[in-house]
């Protein structure tokens, strides 16, 4: 899969998505750190990379739709986490993507489960299939 890692997430965490053989940028590699939110998102789209951040704004599906997007992960530590218990959640979002699409998804990966935000349109589609 394709990510952009935003930057909020340093070179250990790119690192866990090498060691699974995924394409992985980062804002910081591309030296785009500090654009808005809704830049990098378009980015993203545009890119068709999943985003994955820690910015708990990007759980705001009208200003930031994953129906439109390659995915977005947002990876939620309490207030200044350990890096071990980062590295663990990565971990979780990492094995998990082997097993369900994040693509027009936003996931809320936390410690013990991960979220998920399937688009109403996405989940009409699904049903029709079935």
């Amino acid at each position: 899969m394709r990510f952009k890692l935003d930057e909020n997430l340093g070179g250990r965490t790119v690192s866990l998505f090498v060691a699974c053989n995924h394409d992985v940028e980062t804002v910081r590699s591309e030296n785009i750190a500090g654009c808005s939110d809704q830049d990098l998102f378009q980015r993203c789209v545009e890119e068709r990379r999943c985003l994955i951040t820690l910015d708990l704004d990007f759980c705001d599906v009208v200003r930031f739709p994953p129906g439109v997007a390659s995915g977005i992960a947002i990876i939620r530590v309490p207030h200044n986490p350990a890096l071990p218990l980062l590295e663990r959640l990565v971990g979780s979002f990492l094995a998990e993507i082997r097993n369900q699409p994040i693509e027009h998804r936003l996931w809320i990966v936390e410690p013990g489960r991960i979220r998920v935000h399937e688009p109403e349109g996405l989940l009409q589609a699904m049903t029709r299939r079935e």
